[in-house]
């Protein structure tokens, strides 16, 4: 009987699985995670869970119950520690051995961190990456207390929005020109920053962090333009890095990720990869898509194609984030884009900004406007790019532009 282990037990290690049960997958199954709880929901924990609006027992993906009920074998507290290929064998903690026939690595990515000369071993720093981390600086948001941001993505951004809704003192610092830059254009960074602004957050674009200060615990931070702050902790956000050691150490592909064909194979036939840690085919080039819709998408066509179906992964690239009361909603990659147009709604904050290459439609940004984010993702989907004319202009009907 065939024995699928999956190593990883988030968002594409769950999806993963439960595909190949919903499909008929008869084989065994056996789900291997590091973190001591089930598979869970990873984007409310700088959103909802750190809010205190969500309990734990709603993060999860499945009830406990499922994975008994599906016949899968759920590993918990248990890490993968390497994979002998020719003998087919993955050694746990412990010295513990176990065959598979088909592996799949959805191990994810972990925190960029900074260096302990700039006072990364300190207490009182935290990142944002799992359950633990958020437990870990939940009792920190405390009204009136003063935090350093670091770092001005999603994540960042979104760290600070939870602290300011709270009632902390926010500063947030970018080393970069702009909040965003790297995922983007200008007039994103500009509706994000104003948001921040309006609600309190210091944003400092262009400044980084010298080091941080204190004995122990975090009381301070020197930034690179001079200035000293006084803090009671600090959030890490800067990024993340994929988990490749796995692959590495057994001779994988890697280049960005875990490499994988248009069917989620790696360089070895019976290991396949799914989720944050893997790159994949999109229009011909490799990319890795650091999303809960890839993640979920990309392991249920491994599932199929470990069952045989021979399915090739198109990724459809969406992502989110929520901050204060303003849902953005992503559809497309903006990669490369040479000009953008910003579509204005009749309410304050409702905007959608049109990525272009040339002619071409590549991605929309959609700020409290799921009707256009909804529009832009289909044309994208179907290879149409209207004129910019016509998307700029506030007559225009906007559903009408999916008419054959």
């Amino acid at each position: 009987m065939t024995h699928v282990v999956v190593v990883g037990g988030g968002q594409a290690g769950a999806s993963l699985v439960a595909k190949l049960r919903a499909e008929g997958f008869d084989g065994d199954i056996t789900l291997i995670g590091a973190e001591t709880v089930p598979p869970y929901q990873r984007p409310p924990l700088s959103k909802a869970y750190l809010l205190g609006e969500m309990a734990e027992e709603r993060l999860y993906l499945r009830p406990v119950e499922f994975y008994d009920d599906n016949n899968i074998t759920l590993r918990l507290d248990t890490r993968v520690v390497g994979i002998d290929r020719p003998a087919k064998v993955v050694t746990l903690t412990g010295d513990e051995r176990l065959h598979y026939d088909e592996l799949v690595l959805t191990v994810g990515a972990y925190p960029r961190t900074l260096l302990a000369e700039v006072g990364g071993m300190l207490d009182g720093l935290y990142l944002v990456r799992d359950l633990a981390d958020a437990d870990a600086m939940a009792p920190a948001f405390q009204p009136d207390r003063r935090v350093l941001i670091i770092g001005g993505g999603y994540i960042g951004l979104e760290a600070a929005a939870v602290a300011s809704k709270l009632g902390l003192e926010v500063t947030l610092v970018e080393a970069a020109d702009r909040i965003l830059q790297r995922v983007a254009a200008p007039e994103t960074s500009d509706y994000f920053r104003a948001l921040h602004q309006s609600h309190g957050v210091d944003i400092r674009e262009g400044v980084g962090l010298d080091r941080l200060l204190g004995d122990d615990h975090v009381s301070g931070a020197v930034l690179t333009d001079g200035s000293i702050l006084q803090l009671d902790f600090a959030v890490v956000g800067v990024g993340i890095t994929p988990a490749t050691i796995l692959a590495d150490s057994a001779g994988l592909e890697v280049n960005n990720g875990i490499t994988t064909d248009a069917y989620g194979r790696t360089s070895d036939p019976h290991i396949w990869a799914a989720g944050d840690c893997a790159s994949c085919l999109f229009h011909e080039e490799l990319i890795r898509l650091e999303s809960v819709g890839n993640a979920i998408d990309q392991a249920e066509a491994v599932a199929l194609n470990i069952m045989g179906r021979d399915v090739p992964y198109m990724p459809k690239p969406w992502f989110w984030s929520d901050q204060y009361d303003c849902k953005l909603q992503i559809a497309g990659l903006n990669r490369g884009y040479t000009d953008v147009y910003v579509r204005r709604g009749d309410t304050p904050g409702v905007q959608s900004n049109w990525y272009y290459k040339g002619p071409e439609l590549l991605a929309v940004d959609a700020m409290n406007d799921p009707r256009n984010y909804m529009i832009g993702k289909r044309l994208i989907e179907a290879g149409r790019s209207p004129d910019p004319a016509v998307i700029t202009d506030p007559a225009t009907d906007m559903k009408a532009l999916l008419n054959p």
